[in-house]
């Protein structure tokens, strides 16, 4: 690991890390904590994707049901109005809406067609974005001077790496630039997890063995046609495997690439001091 112990950690003049989890345990959270504290940059991997990867999606899927209607074609073919996508740090909807949920159109679904191939598209955004890291770290210290770096990914990262490769492009990749930290929740975090998403369903990124397993499963299950599911009841079923599927792989992750913070104790982090403390608490002492 890049702080072979607390003390290295602790007396670094350049504090790099990357914190994976689960969307919901408090990744962005403690990220613009430290961004907003001064010496950190901090790397969004969705802002990323959402910008420099998938921002031609976005806006030509917007320019697309705007040729629709007359009024807006007419607009757009002579070059009248702009469309475009306003992503930030705070607002990544542009990228979950794109990503979209496959089932019946009228529910607001999409073909399985569309969807897989939204789904290799995002796969391939997160993964350049994920081996960007290094280029950004460079790039915040030589061009703004900032002498820490978070890299702050997406709830995704772990469908796109082997942890049990040794040689795993992604894996070793961060794993060199810096320190891997994994945010772990409790049975009572996943509980709340699978509540929220119940209450607010969000579209996900799957590897696609996973995703065709869910899929057949879930049409098997319901007894039903492609055309005739219900997005929202399909992408809640799915959460709480997708939940199962993750966390060994995060466990793993952790294990062989880098350290694990139970997300209690992430949740005492209030600034910059909190956050050395508690990653130093998870590096051996000596």
């Amino acid at each position: 690991m890049l702080y072979d112990t607390a003390d290295d950690w602790r007396r670094a003049a350049h504090k790099r890390v990357v914190l994976f989890a689960m969307s919901g345990l408090g990744k962005t959270h403690v990220s613009t904590l430290l961004r907003d504290a001064g010496d950190w940059f901090h790397y969004s991997i969705d802002y990323r994707i959402g910008t420099r990867y998938m921002g031609e999606y976005i806006a030509d899927n917007a320019k697309r049901e705007a040729m629709k209607v007359p009024f807006l074609r007419e607009l757009l073919m002579t070059d009248s109005i702009y469309i475009g996508s306003n992503i930030t740090f705070d607002n990544l909807s542009p990228v979950s809406t794109y990503l979209g949920k496959p089932g019946n159109p009228a529910k607001g679904g999409m073909a399985m067609d569309e969807y897989r191939l939204r789904q290799a598209q995002f796969e391939r955004a997160e993964r350049q974005a994920l081996l960007d890291t290094d280029y950004f770290i460079h790039r915040a210290q030589d061009l703004y001077g900032y002498p820490h770096f978070v890299c702050d990914t997406g709830g995704s990262i772990c469908e796109w790496v082997d942890p049990e490769n040794p040689d795993d492009p992604i894996l070793t990749a961060l794993s060199s630039c810096a320190l891997m930290v994994w945010i772990k929740g409790s049975a009572a975090h996943t509980e709340e997890l699978i509540r929220r998403f119940d209450k607010a369903p969000k579209p996900m990124a799957y590897r696609p063995d996973f995703l065709e397993r869910v899929w057949r499963e879930y049409l098997d299950l319901q007894g039903c046609a492609e055309a005739e599911v219900n997005p929202d009841a399909f992408i809640r079923w799915t959460y709480a495997r997708a939940l199962a599927h993750r966390q060994p792989l995060y466990d793993a992750m952790a294990a062989r690439w880098g350290i694990t913070v139970e997300a209690s104790d992430m949740a005492t982090v209030r600034d910059q001091a909190d956050f050395t403390d508690v990653i130093a608490s998870a590096l051996p002492a000596a």
